[in-house]
């Protein structure tokens, strides 16, 4: 069941997102930048190559958004305040959060620097939300906005609704109200909507089921799971149609959060035209992540080398290691069979390593 009954009091997912999280915490530290279009990535320095990190919503008035080359994010917003990422500062202010949301009687999962879900047994899901809201606010000055759903699927989605609708210094600065998806308004509110609208469709898939016939939530929702099954695969194409439905069997879990993978990497001022130089690149890359995963004691299982060319298009390849390990020269020669998978030998604008954990 989706929804599950104790008495009179009914089993509710809430999905609580941190509001324009890294650049509430720099307007935070630095209060005179409140209103103003914040852009935080790389160094903070606009006219070097660099992608944005996050963008406060009068930035993204202009059309900044997070993956936006800091270039291109000055010509749009060129009155915008550009400042360097600080990993530190955010995970404390998230530390800080998440441990307001266990003070909650729920089960709390978090799954980022800012966001969690939470299971909460009430009779008025909104009252709760309402309460987090408050108390996020009066521990950290952070505002979030707080989904409601009877799964995690549906609260995330209700989450995207509830967010503040525009760019605005007021709607930036007030947290908005708690908003309700169930399976009764699900068609409602989804039906007619894009493929990508649900939470784990991407573009490439929406195109793909587009090349099906099938370009809305609906449309998704009344194909035939075995007909998709032997079109996009006999496990993705009926979670498709499930996930059209609204349906999210995956349950809340409160065991604490551990990240997935660790990740470096390296935007070069000037392409990287020289592919042994690419490779010294990638050893140094995986050499430093590779003294992360020794510093946490944590085999690594996959090793993925993520290649941007000139100008802008970004391919990843992965290699699986032997066994489970944290030898540096093992990671460092499974970064380099990953590497020598990219067959386009064009300049290189960007290079990353990313080492992966069981799950």
């Amino acid at each position: 069941m989706l929804a599950l009954l104790n008495g009179s009091v009914t089993r509710w997912v809430l999905h609580v997102d941190l509001d324009q999280f890294v650049a509430a915490v720099e307007v935070l530290r630095r209060p005179e930048l409140r209103g103003l279009p914040v852009v935080v990535g790389g160094d903070g320095d606009p006219t070097k190559r660099g992608v944005v990190s996050t963008a406060s919503y009068e930035a993204r008035a202009y059309g900044v958004h997070p993956g936006l080359p800091l270039r291109t994010a000055a010509r749009r917003c060129p009155d915008a305040v550009f400042l360097p990422v600080d990993r530190d500062a955010y995970e404390a202010a998230s530390s800080e959060v998440m441990a307001t949301l266990r003070e909650q009687d729920a089960v709390v999962e978090v799954v980022g620097w800012d966001e969690a879900f939470l299971a909460v047994d009430t009779d008025d899901p909104e009252a709760t939300a309402r309460q987090i809201q408050r108390r996020v606010r009066e521990a950290t000055n952070l505002d979030c906005t707080v989904g409601i759903g009877q799964n995690k699927l549906q609260a995330k989605l209700a989450t995207g609704f509830g967010k503040p609708a525009g760019a605005s210094a007021q709607l930036a600065s007030a947290p908005s109200g708690p908003v309700r998806l169930t399976d009764q308004t699900w068609f409602d509110v989804l039906g007619d909507r894009p493929t990508d609208a649900l939470w784990g469709i991407g573009g490439k898939t929406a195109k793909r089921l587009a090349g099906f016939g099938i370009d809305t939530v609906k449309d998704l929702a009344a194909t035939d799971p075995d007909d998709l099954a032997t079109k996009i695969g006999p496990t993705i194409g009926p979670w498709l149609v499930r996930l059209a439905h609204g349906q999210d069997h995956s349950p809340v879990v409160g065991t604490p959060y551990v990240a997935r993978s660790r990740s470096r990497e390296t935007t070069f001022q000037r392409d990287l035209d020289d592919w042994d130089e690419v490779r010294r690149e990638v050893v140094n890359l995986a050499q430093r992540v590779a003294n992360d995963v020794d510093s946490e004691e944590r085999p690594a299982i996959r090793v993925v080398v993520k290649v941007r060319y000139k100008p802008f298009t970004t391919h990843t390849h992965g290699h699986p290691l032997a066994a489970p390990t944290t030898e540096i020269a093992e990671i460092e020669q499974a970064a380099l069979a990953a590497l020598d998978m990219f067959a386009d030998r064009r300049p290189v604008r960007l290079l990353g390593v990313r080492v992966e954990f069981p799950r």
